[in-house]
């Protein structure tokens, strides 16, 4: 494929033409590039691979391969690396408050070396959850023609002859706490429900922001579901390559592809796969790096229309590799256009509409795991959003799966995750109570820790649908049963959360998207002229830097103003 390109146009110039750029070409020469090598586009090849944790260790490999089809297409690759932080391992400890900030760090990162080298295009891979906003949030904020391609999946483990994920081994902490699972049984599952490379297989938030990625346009159709060890990932990662190339012709970029209807269509496939609540807080401040207004709220009213279709863990009975087989997220997206459901004139990073890519999608009526509109598991979506006096700045919830909508308890108050969980392995945990763990929002924590390994252990001793959860932090993509986080304002910004007491009655109606406190005005202002925000433990560093600089989360819990605040576009520089 023969493709000439004017580097006086691109951002690359600034490091390769002209007389006194000869310094910086020494150094591509150094690296056995060409005049023509230099002379091309050139193309950042972002991948979060590393040894951390499954979900990653494939990036590389994949990313490597993505360099020839940016050479095939005309341009020259350049692969770099940043960080993730793995949730399944920070899960359940201090470890978990560097997971959000690790977001913001890779976007950091990712702006910071292609400012730095002066790309002209950007193809970006990411596995685990924070990863993948993360990388989507750098293509928005660089605004240069971008290519997402996730990892993939894990594929399931098998374990007394089912399929589990690594849910299964968090909830067995919890059976085994309460003496229904045998240690030696526990040892025997954590071998085998992680079984090889790949991120978590249900609808987590890796998963869930993979289909988010296809249904906003900036991934290539059907190219992020394929479980991480098949070899058609090579294929697509040669594809993403080639593809980015076009993009560069056509001056494509990614904010003209992330309009608000496309942020839409993303939240509406969050609700009918049933997705992570995290979506929650990443689709804002996607938006945010857009300079495009979409909080908690606007995710909250696309949840309300749409329906719950895909079949999938954790309220459901299938995984990643199993939607795969069925067609995919556009297999999910035929039947939602086809209902009106989608906008169908959002452009993609094809060149081609939403629609147009649709088009080419036929019904399979054989598979299981994806339901037609018209047979829809729940007429309202899986996900929902809450409003009320205990949550001003709103709350969301995964019904997924979940019989109970309505849930009226005492509150059982802790004043952070460990003190929660220390409780649960206790048996300490009240029947019909409303937990609340506070202090754990994104300023609070700081961080905004996620309870997977709280939940998944009140589940595994039987409580995880005779209590409800609330928290200022969040909850995993994995979690199930009654569990409410992102309430704000949190208790660090002086928030209701942070003034209810033991035994205080909470009204939680998922249904109607209400969440209230009953203490009557008079009492709650008396507590509030009392009340002494916890400190937390970080004062220096990574850290203490964020908690300076977060906003509140139904914002998207971002560090810096977005796109309507800056004064150029890298893209134009």
């Amino acid at each position: 494929m023969t493709r000439t390109f004017d580097k006086s146009k691109l951002p690359s110039r600034h490091v390769s033409v002209g007389p006194e750029r000869a310094p910086q070409r020494s150094y591509y020469y150094a690296m056995g590039m060409t005049e023509e090598d230099i002379a091309k586009p050139f193309v950042g090849i972002a991948s979060a691979g590393n040894d951390s944790a499954p979900c990653n260790t494939l990036l590389d490999a994949q990313a490597d391969m993505a360099r020839q089809g940016v050479i095939e297409a005309g341009g020259t690759p350049r692969r770099f690396n940043t960080i993730t932080v793995t949730d399944g391992i920070a899960m359940g400890h201090q470890g978990m408050k560097s997971s959000l900030i690790s977001r913001e760090v890779i976007a950091d990162s990712v702006e910071v070396s292609v400012r730095g080298h002066c790309y002209d295009a950007l193809v970006t891979y990411a596995g685990c959850d924070k990863s993948l906003p993360g990388m989507m949030m750098a293509m928005l904020r660089l605004n240069v023609p971008s290519i997402f391609v996730y990892g993939g999946s894990i594929l399931p483990g098998r374990f007394h002859d089912e399929d589990v994920t690594v849910v299964d081994v968090f909830e067995a902490v919890g059976q085994h706490s309460a003496g229904n699972c045998p240690l030696q049984e526990l040892i025997e599952l954590e071998k085998v429900a992680c079984p090889g490379h790949g991120a978590c297989g249900g609808q987590f938030t890796a998963n869930t922001m993979a289909c988010v990625a296809e249904a906003i346009g900036l991934s290539l159709p059907n190219s992020n579901m394929a479980p991480a060890p098949y070899e058609s990932r090579d294929d697509m990662a040669v594809a993403a390559g080639r593809q980015v190339m076009d993009l560069i012709e056509r001056n494509l970029r990614p904010r003209d592809i992330c309009t608000r209807e496309a942020f839409v269509n993303a939240a509406r496939i969050v609700a009918a796969t049933g997705g992570s609540t995290n979506a929650a807080l990443h689709l804002p401040a996607m938006a945010s790096e857009a300079g495009i207004e979409f909080d908690l709220f606007d995710v909250a009213e696309a949840f309300k229309s749409t329906p719950y279709l895909a079949d999938l863990k954790p309220g459901g009975k299938y995984v990643a590799r199993d939607m795969h087989n069925a067609g995919g997220v556009y297999m999910l997206m035929k039947t939602m256009m086809d209902n009106d459901l989608l906008n169908g004139d959002c452009i993609t990073v094809t060149g081609k509409t939403l629609g147009e890519n649709i088009e080419e999608i036929t019904w399979n009526s054989d598979q299981k795991v994806i339901y037609d509109v018209k047979n829809a598991i729940t007429e309202t979506g899986g996900v929902v959003g809450l409003k009320g006096s205990l949550a001003p700045e709103g709350a969301i919830v995964k019904v997924a799966g979940m019989a109970r909508l309505q849930f009226r308890g005492p509150a059982q108050i802790f004043e952070c995750e460990e003190d929660a969980f220390d409780a649960v392995e206790k048996r300490e945990i009240k029947e019909g109570s409303v937990i609340i763990i506070r202090n754990e929002g994104p300023k609070g924590g700081p961080g905004m820790r996620e309870m997977l390994a709280t939940t998944a252990a009140l589940y595994g001793q039987g409580m995880g649908e005779k209590v409800a959860l609330i928290t200022d932090g969040r909850f995993s993509g994995a979690t199930r049963g009654f569990c409410i986080g992102h309430v704000g304002p949190e208790a660090a910004d002086g928030g209701p959360i942070g003034l209810v007491e033991d035994g205080d009655m909470i009204n939680i109606d998922a249904e109607a998207g209400t969440i209230d406190l009953e203490v009557d005005e008079k009492t709650l202002e008396e507590r509030r002229s009392r009340y002494t925000p916890h400190v937390n433990d970080y004062g220096s560093g990574a850290l203490w830097r964020y908690a300076q600089n977060v906003g509140p989360a139904y914002k998207g819990a971002v560090t810096h103003p977005g796109a309507k605040a800056e004064k150029h576009v890298y893209a134009d520089i």
